[in-house]
């Protein structure tokens, strides 16, 4: 189905560029780049898809059934995201606040071209109907600029102002009234988000993205364009990966800067470490998550393989938890992903009540914004995503848009939940705003 062609590459970031640079005359993109941070299961250092043969976009309405249908009939590489309102196909939810981006609630495309970079090696696979232009797109992309320019001062639309969707008073009112769902015994913990947007205004996506990319450095950056609508993510959170029988969650509680100072720096480890509060927040999840995939896990074989360890990124440290478990051969890809849909660190426990209590307080739809991107295979092994530490972009309507959230447990103080959100946001206003 796809003829496939090997190159060892000399300057591996260098090579990346090009390639973001060839990917501009395609209206279908997916660009997924770990930034070479070495971590546990990573099969690609970056991966660029583009270019739909077939595609399919739907809302929520039996989506994950429609995707597994799409899965199994292309049964070959297929690249897309799921939106956070997938919600309302799982479980009885629903999703009334604005929507001012207007993405589909799912879409995943079958590429024409994917590159698959590991090392100083990339693979090309390319879809029989144009293996014709293999050589000639390689031979193409190493003599374009390995450059890409990040300065926002040629915009065309001026600066970018941001504006807040609410106001600190309001965020931290509303952040006492989860904390009395939470003493009511509602709920133990909810991620609760917050919006700030641009209205008619424009940005250029690659530049941007490769601006927000230089900042964060994260393992599950993201490139991502369906026609007009972008997605610029610093992404340092995996979702869900499936190995063979083997799956893998990885998700994120647990939040400090970082610092220049050294010592300093090592002393905000240190504290998050410890942190009662935060590792509170990540062992509540982890529980979410062993719970979630013991749905489709082989009986006895849910496991945590880490526990709130401390990793450190250019912006933050976060502490992550690892969480694995066994699935039979017949379990389908779609199945393992619909069970744990959305994922525990974008949601709350329990999960059901703090999704409907989420969408009572936030005020704008999520949308992209905490679902996830990435990728199937053809021997049905995937890998995706959270979308967090992101940048949505509208351009037929001028929109943008990024969002940032934390997770409200007993312990929280308003005051420090919104300082967390804006150490959370920094690299996306700094991109945007140039400050």
């Amino acid at each position: 189905m796809r003829s496939i062609q090997k190159y060892t590459i000399k300057e591996s970031r260098e090579f990346k560029n090009q390639l973001l640079q060839w990917s501009r005359q395609f209206e279908e993109v997916l660009w997924l780049d770990s930034n070479s941070y070495t971590q546990q299961y990573s099969s690609y250092d970056a991966i660029l898809a583009v270019d739909a043969f077939t595609l399919i976009r739907t809302d929520y309405y039996n989506g994950f059934d429609a995707l597994k249908e799409y899965q199994e009939q292309t049964n070959d590489w297929i690249f897309g995201y799921l939106s956070y309102d997938l919600k309302n196909n799982t479980e009885n939810l629903k999703s009334e606040n604005e929507d001012y981006l207007d993405f589909p609630d799912l879409y995943f495309f079958q590429p024409k071209k994917i590159f698959l970079l590991k090392e100083d090696v990339v693979e090309m696979h390319y879809l029989r109907m144009v293996d014709d232009e293999l050589q000639d797109d390689y031979e193409l992309i190493q003599t374009l600029s390995p450059v890409i320019k990040t300065s926002n001062e040629e915009n065309p639309c001026g600066k970018v102002k941001i504006s807040l969707r609410m106001t600190k008073d309001v965020y931290k009112n509303k952040v006492r009234q989860f904390l009395a769902h939470i003493q009511r015994g509602d709920i133990y913990e909810a991620n609760f988000c917050q919006e700030f947007y641009a209205k008619d205004s424009c940005i250029a996506p690659l530049e941007t993205y490769v601006h927000l990319n230089q900042i964060s450095r994260p393992p599950f950056a993201t490139f991502f364009r369906m026609n007009g609508h972008y997605l610029l993510s610093a992404s340092p959170e995996r979702y869900l990966k499936k190995e063979g029988t083997k799956i893998i969650s990885q998700p994120i509680k647990g939040t400090a800067k970082r610092s220049l100072d050294v010592e300093e720096d090592e002393a905000l480890r240190h504290k998050l470490s410890n942190d009662p509060k935060e590792r509170s927040e990540n062992i509540m999840i982890v529980d979410l998550v062993r719970n979630d995939l013991s749905k489709t896990s082989k009986k006895g074989t849910v496991s945590v393989e880490e526990l709130c360890k401390v990793y450190s990124f250019k912006q933050v440290h976060q502490m992550i938890s690892t969480i694995t478990s066994e699935v039979e051969q017949t379990t389908g890809p779609v199945d393992v992903i619909r069970t744990t849909f959305p994922m525990g660190s974008m949601t709350g426990a329990p999960k059901i009540s703090a999704m409907e209590i989420i969408e009572n307080l936030e005020i704008s739809k999520r949308g992209l914004y905490s679902g996830a991107v990435g990728y199937f295979t053809p021997d049905g092994d995937f890998d995706f995503n959270v979308v967090i530490r992101s940048i949505l972009y509208n351009e037929d309507t001028q929109y943008i848009s990024y969002t940032v959230g934390g997770a409200i447990t007993a312990k929280s103080d308003p005051d420090m939940e919104y300082e967390e959100c804006l150490i959370k946001a920094k690299a996306m206003r700094e991109v945007l705003e140039g400050i």
